[in-house]
């Protein structure tokens, strides 16, 4: 009796290896600030690509023959540049060939270098031009680049909003010196006259000085390249300076942060470009936003619809080449065209998208509400 108990343990055993046997692991990494200021934002990105990593894991893909199980490796690159050389120096080492992220352009363009080095493929929403002009092959913009963002919203502050002066702040990072740049030519395309370029860091908290300094020269908005941690306070200095200029920016002040920050001091007055479609009228959107909200019980802040869409690229593009091998899904990637739920993924030869619509949106009742894309 012990004997054949033995021997149904080794048959079970076996028929455990088998199963392991016919299944891969692939492992996604994942870079973002998941501490500081801009936590808000990598933590939403995160959940982005878990939520597409738990859904393709509960009705695993097939990929030679084997099925897939995704394996998430998430990294907190602080949105510093140093640190995000060393969250990409880390996934490599662990044999990471998938990245969704990083979220800054200023990690962004060090850290891609280390995985163009390492053989991996890359989907960011980072948006500085420069990104794609390095020449990886591997590297994907699943958004709106700056120079979409930063001219829509000129575009729209010209024709829509009927402004003639304006000023310009930057945060001097990649992202806020890169789309505060395009609003600016665009802007003087378009016949608006710039009185002013300020600057500032993405740590600081007092714009009083340079308000006080735009207020005198009677803007009638100022455009921020920088993110909701000082867009908020901004918003909260122009209001108690008595300066009644609308805010304008880029996608990262599009955020319900921004409105739980800045409170009433953020409303009409702020409008932001983000890129993409309007999530409600996208035909997979509403139905993103249910299952986001009953996985993490919120709703979806600015870009994890776009995370969630960059891992489901990478595994559709596998199922296509019946191949885990970066190289080949890269190919995939770069030939082919993915419909996901915040756009259609097709890409040009440096790796931008071939059509990534711009969202504009102001705010009501702290929450970003869409107006108009284009």
């Amino acid at each position: 009796m012990q004997f054949n108990k033995i021997i149904g343990a080794l048959a079970l055993m076996g028929l455990a290896g088998t199963a392991a046997a016919q299944e891969t692991v692939v492992k996604i990494g994942h870079s973002g600030p998941l501490s500081g200021a801009q936590a808000f934002a990598g933590k939403d990105n995160e959940n982005g690509v878990r939520l597409a990593i738990e859904e393709l894991n509960a009705k695993p893909i097939t990929v030679g023959g084997k099925k897939v199980k995704f394996e998430l490796m998430s990294e907190d690159d602080q949105a510093d540049p140093k640190a995000g050389v060393g969250a990409a120096q880390k996934l490599v080492d662990s044999g990471v060939k998938y990245i969704v992220g990083p979220y800054n352009s200023g990690v962004t363009i060090p850290a891609s270098r280390v995985y163009n080095d390492g053989g991996a493929l890359v989907a960011t929403v980072a948006s500085n031009p420069k990104i794609t002009e390095q020449g990886y092959k591997g590297l994907f913009r699943v958004n709106a680049s700056d120079t979409q963002l930063g001219s829509k919203m000129a575009l729209y502050a010209a024709k829509e909003l009927k402004l003639k002066t304006v000023a310009v702040i930057d945060d001097r990072t990649a992202f806020g010196q890169g789309v505060a740049e395009e609003f600016k030519k665009q802007a003087k395309v378009s016949g608006l006259n710039v009185v002013g370029h300020e600057f500032t860091t993405d740590k600081a908290a007092d714009f009083t000085s340079i308000l006080t300094n735009l207020k005198a020269k009677k803007v009638e908005a100022i455009f921020l390249g920088g993110y909701a941690p000082q867009g908020a306070p901004m918003a909260r200095q122009m209001k108690q300076l008595g300066l009644n200029a609308k805010l304008l920016g880029g996608d990262t002040i599009c955020s319900a942060e921004m409105g739980k920050l800045g409170g009433d001091a953020v409303g009409e007055n702020v409008l932001c470009a983000q890129g993409g479609a309007i999530l409600d009228k996208a035909a997979a959107g509403p139905a993103f936003k249910d299952r986001y909200k009953k996985r993490f019980n919120q709703d979806p802040d600015v870009y994890a619809a776009s995370f969630y869409d960059g891992m489901m690229m990478f595994a559709e593009a596998m199922k296509k080449a019946n191949t885990i091998d970066a190289a080949k899904v890269g190919e995939e990637i770069a030939k082919g065209s993915y419909k996901g739920v915040a756009g259609t993924y097709a890409f040009d030869e440096k790796g931008n998208m071939k059509s990534s619509p711009v969202t504009v949106f102001t705010f009501k009742g702290g929450q970003p509400v869409p107006l108009t894309s284009y």
